[in-house]
């Protein structure tokens, strides 16, 4: 970990150097800076490749930037976003070093539309760290989410719960040291006792532990990732990584990011039943007795509603 830090260090104090390729002076200046997340975790920037100007190329098959305006390039991206010509955004890849808990790293990697390389517990020995949520994140079990959280707990439950937590983790950690048997040299620590294999030591850590991973994606992936991951429904832990991942991706490409937030963050899609709905509460009819009276289902009534912004009925 410290080498990976001292090179990443003298990246940082390199200067920049010329270059044909096209460049974001925002995402430049956040290259290999490490962006906190959680209470160990982190975002850092390791490369990328294209910006707006890429994804309006790709959209022309063209060379070249000629003598189009921004505002040229704004209303094609918005144009690509609206109607859902993903192409062009696939264009532009980012890669990300990003550390994070083993429970969260298992669920993000259910989006399969990134190369991941992990860092590698049978190889090397993992950092005796691991997440422990505030206080304010410890919540009982949602009554009407099955994967959600609700009420939170009160001060002394936070407490009990974060006593329970850390002391685990810790035990975990020490029976992980004891198995591996190592010293700083790799040598067997107690002569007596052997040095069980890493791939094997690891197996009882606690899933709070923290992993590492390079984290490379295109643009159209990245923001639907985004689009699931910054929701209010989210699961708080990945979110946290998400709104630090989607601050770097408006420095990245602000013109689609814009797009992105008017059409996907902020739109909404309406199905052909909610749009006739909607056509003909516009024409004059009583929309809570259209909502009522149709063939859409109880939770369809309801997030139409909420797409509409009605009261709750």
């Amino acid at each position: 970990m410290d080498d990976r830090q001292a090179q990443l260090d003298a990246l940082l104090a390199t200067p920049t150097t010329p270059t044909r390729r096209p460049t974001v002076p925002a995402l430049e200046e956040a290259l290999y800076r490490v962006h906190p997340v959680l209470d160990h975790g982190f975002v850092r920037v390791i490369d990328y490749m294209g910006d707006d100007a890429a994804i309006v190329q790709a959209a022309r098959v063209s060379y070249g930037v000629g003598t189009r305006s921004v505002n040229d390039d704004r209303g094609l991206i918005r144009y690509l976003m609206r109607h859902r010509h993903t192409t062009p955004f696939e264009m532009n890849e980012i890669k990300l070093h990003i550390k994070l808990p083993i429970f969260i790293a298992r669920q993000w990697i259910r989006h399969r539309t990134a190369n991941v390389n992990e860092y590698s517990a049978r190889y090397s020995i993992l950092d005796r760290e691991f997440y422990l949520p505030s206080p304010e994140h410890l919540a009982v079990q949602s009554s009407t989410n099955r994967q959600g959280r609700g009420d939170h707990l009160t001060p002394a439950q936070a407490a009990h719960v974060l006593h329970l937590l850390r002391r685990d983790a810790t035990a975990t950690y020490d029976t992980y040291q004891h198995l591996l048997n190592e010293d700083a040299a790799g040598n067997a620590a107690d002569p007596d006792r052997p040095m069980l294999a890493r791939e094997l030591a690891r197996m009882n850590l606690t899933l709070n532990t923290y992993t590492q991973w390079y984290w490379k994606i295109d643009l159209h992936n990245l923001l639907h990732f985004l689009s699931l991951r910054i929701d209010a429904h989210a699961q708080y832990e990945i979110r946290a990584y998400a709104q630090v991942m989607a601050d770097l991706t408006r420095a990245w490409v602000p013109l689609a990011w814009e797009a992105f937030e008017d059409y996907r963050l902020g739109g909404a899609t309406l199905s052909r039943h909610e749009l006739d709905i909607l056509q003909r509460a516009l024409a004059g009819e009583p929309v809570d007795a259209l909502i009522a009276n149709s063939r859409l289902s109880a939770r369809e009534k309801r997030e139409l509603r909420e797409k509409l912004k009605l009261p709750p009925t």
